[in-house]
């Protein structure tokens, strides 16, 4: 399947929840795609995350992950799921932050302190997000399923992204609105 890092997404609001994002449908096993499958996809996504990115502070370009490192930033992504996911359903445990935390370590004394790698800059993101104050922003789009920062003035935001999934969702009850008209 061939797809672009575009800037839907880098809906996130946050670097780390962008990785995360990047299993696409996680909730349905049928149809669950993990982006970086293709291990090319990440070295694009670490540079589309320049581009992209709603954290501009990103130390100037972000460098991919190295192969050897891949699997440590998988389990980064997963754990950082795992928390802002439950966080934001608002069932999060001591024991996700633990995992978190431990995964977060694990990174930085693995990854070193290299602000330019994803790695670091992810691990950075996700105890950004994790000290945050308003934990009840953080949302789960009905649509895609992905995480994202609500940052509107009243807490409305309903979906990652109004262009992409916010039009699915309206033109869907549209379609359901007329077929049923039709049908009276």
């Amino acid at each position: 399947m061939s797809f672009t890092w575009t800037p839907h997404r880098f809906a996130g609001g946050a670097l780390a929840l962008d990785v995360a994002n990047s299993v696409v449908m996680r909730s349905d096993p049928q149809r669950r795609v993990d982006r970086y499958a293709d291990a090319s996809a990440l070295e694009e996504f670490a540079h589309a995350a320049n581009a992209h990115c709603a954290e501009r502070d990103l130390a100037g370009g972000l460098v991919s992950v190295v192969p050897e490192r891949r699997s440590a930033f998988i389990a980064l992504r997963e754990a950082i799921d795992g928390h802002f996911r439950a966080t934001a359903a608002g069932v999060g445990t001591p024991e996700r932050m633990a995992i978190l935390l431990e995964a977060i370590a694990g990174t930085l004394r693995g990854a070193g302190h290299d602000p330019a790698s994803l790695e670091t800059a992810t691990a950075q993101s996700a105890l950004r997000l994790s000290a945050s104050a308003e934990p009840d922003r953080l949302k789960i789009c009905p649509n895609c399923g992905w995480l994202f920062i609500d940052r509107s003035r009243n807490r409305s935001r309903a979906w990652c992204d109004m262009a992409v999934c916010g039009n699915r969702a309206k033109a869907s009850r549209h379609y359901y609105r007329r077929r049923e008209e039709s049908r009276a």
